[in-house]
């Protein structure tokens, strides 16, 4: 299996909008995962800090992800997201090395 490609993204909401973005979020959660090329889909809100996003995403190869940002919801939201943001979306791309085993029945 060749390297994932990963990333982890953090969004910093407005206070006002933070609840209405974490609802947004959490509805790309399930359609991302049956997504083609999507191995990890993770939505995470930190613990010390409420209201603080936390994004982790692990891709089959870059083009998946590609595809999967090309896509009308994702558009669109990228477009508004400063809306919702008191900065923009942090987003760092990551090489793994330590991916999974493929693992029969799994």
């Amino acid at each position: 299996m060749p390297q994932p490609f990963t990333l982890v993204g953090t969004a910093r909401p407005k206070p006002e909008r933070a609840d209405e973005l974490r609802e947004l979020l959490l509805s790309f959660v399930e359609p991302t995962r049956q997504e083609p090329g999507c191995l990890e889909y993770h939505f995470h809100e930190d613990r010390d800090a409420p209201g603080v996003f936390v994004f982790y995403e692990a891709w089959r190869t870059k083009e998946d992800l590609d595809a999967h940002l090309a896509l009308p919801h994702l558009q669109d939201f990228w477009e508004r997201r400063m809306d919702y943001l008191e900065q923009d979306l942090e987003i760092r791309y990551l090489t793994m090395h330590s991916p999974y085993e493929e693992r029969a029945g799994h």
